[in-house]
């Protein structure tokens, strides 16, 4: 199995449009144009997708993370994660965030697992049933 992670490019759009239901299509066209999309590929099909932006126009968000179901716990989260705190680094950013919501167990493991710490939450009361939960990771 070869696992592969790159910034998504145009070729990507129908598979992330197809993927990422939270976003409409213009929304994935801009990110793509921006840089904001990471795609991870298994053997050449992509098998996942990371998607970011700037809180305040600063601090790397992590927007969504989501890996096909027969790819999930095989490490490819873990490739686009290290993938982009790379790629923070590399712009300077010293800390990244990123949110879920409080009644989403998984996920909010996975990100303590990945050294993300709790730093907030919000409610959303006409968007969400559940609070929303900020978390950040310190970069070295």
């Amino acid at each position: 199995m070869s696992n592969s992670v790159s910034i998504a490019e145009p070729r990507h759009q129908p598979w992330l449009v197809a993927s990422d239901d939270s976003v409409d299509e213009a929304w994935v066209a801009r990110c793509i144009a921006l840089g904001e999309y990471l795609v991870a590929e298994n053997n050449g099909t992509s098998v996942g997708f990371l998607r970011w932006s700037r809180f305040w126009g600063k601090v790397p968000y992590m927007d969504m993370i989501c890996i096909d179901q027969p790819f999930r716990k095989t490490g490819i989260g873990s490739l686009l994660l290290d993938h982009w705190l790379n790629l923070a680094v590399a712009s300077g950013a010293t800390i990244v965030m990123t949110s879920c919501e409080n009644d989403e167990q998984t996920p909010l493991n996975w990100h303590l697992k990945n050294g993300f710490e709790r730093v907030g939450e919000i409610m959303f009361p006409t968007i969400q049933q559940s609070s929303e939960i900020f978390l950040a990771k310190r970069l070295t």
